[in-house]
């Protein structure tokens, strides 16, 4: 859904796709970008089309505009073109085929290598990086600088899908990638144009009274809450054909059993093997 389609929904339209007729707040300011960006929808299927010349370097530049922690840049990403790779990669993330699909794959790297090259080169030992916090902070700076391109990409008419199952199996995914010890492929993005055959539509997200909460946490009303979005969720899955009729039997499948992680679990170990320690 590009940035023409969305900027010609109207204010109301556009939240109501987003949150339904009966959950739309308050709105105040508006501009096509906050249009475009209520649009976004997930896509599961692409056109082998080429993506224009430059599409990469814009989408990259988009990226590296995003906010960094001190600037550091303690992120990477991997353009994935050669499809043994992306057919290998989507063997790992659950045989899910629109990553062979889709004309660009990234591979978003929480990356601290570069900068423990930079302090090898200068002769400083970098006391910060067995932490979790030089993790968590490599992970945050890809999250936001690919979100940066997916705004990007869909101001261009391009579709994408993130691809967390990528972490299924962190280190195999580091092998294909040949990532060096203190760099871990974080999730994936498919990119490119949707398959005609692909019709889903803005899904529904829970409304603003259950995640937006002023000066103390908490809505006494979150039942109630949660039972109007279990509605408005069990009928898009109606609509779009999907096997999870409520949000509540989604949580419910996908956090209620450690298999659901689909190797996850073992996510800390692989870290650890992958130049993480994790104090």
């Amino acid at each position: 859904m590009d940035i023409s389609y969305a900027s010609s929904l109207s204010k109301t339209d556009a939240l109501a796709l987003r949150y339904g007729e009966d959950s739309i707040p308050a709105a105040g300011p508006w501009n096509d970008a906050i249009a475009l960006l209520l649009s976004h929808r997930s896509i599961r299927g692409y056109r082998p089309d080429t993506l224009p010349a430059g599409t990469l370097e814009t989408l990259i530049a988009a990226a590296q505009s995003a906010a960094t922690s001190s600037n550091l840049q303690t992120w990477s990403v991997i353009a994935v073109t050669d499809p043994a790779k992306k057919a290998a990669i989507a063997k790992i993330a659950n045989n899910q085929k629109h990553i062979e699909q889709c004309p660009l794959f990234l591979a978003w790297i929480a990356d601290v290598s570069r900068n423990q090259r930079l302090g090898a080169e200068e002769g400083v030992e970098l006391e910060v990086m067995p932490y979790l916090e030089t993790f968590l902070v490599a992970a945050i700076d890809a999250g936001l600088a690919a979100q940066n391109a997916v705004i990007a990409a869909e101001s261009l008419g391009l579709s994408t899908v993130y691809i967390g199952a990528m972490r299924n199996n962190a280190r195999e995914v580091g092998e294909i990638l040949g990532l060096p010890s203190g760099a871990m492929g974080v999730f994936g993005l498919c990119v490119g144009y949707a398959s005609p055959e692909v019709a889903n539509e803005v899904k529904p997200r829970l409304p603003q009274d259950a995640i937006l909460y002023r000066n103390t946490y908490g809505n006494r009303a979150e039942p109630q809450l949660r039972a109007a979005y279990d509605a408005k969720m069990a009928a898009f899955s109606v609509r779009n054909e999907m096997s999870q009729d409520t949000w509540t039997k989604r949580v419910l499948g996908r956090m209620g059993k450690i298999a659901a992680l689909g190797g996850r679990d073992k996510l800390v170990a692989a870290l650890h093997a992958m130049g993480f320690p994790l104090k």
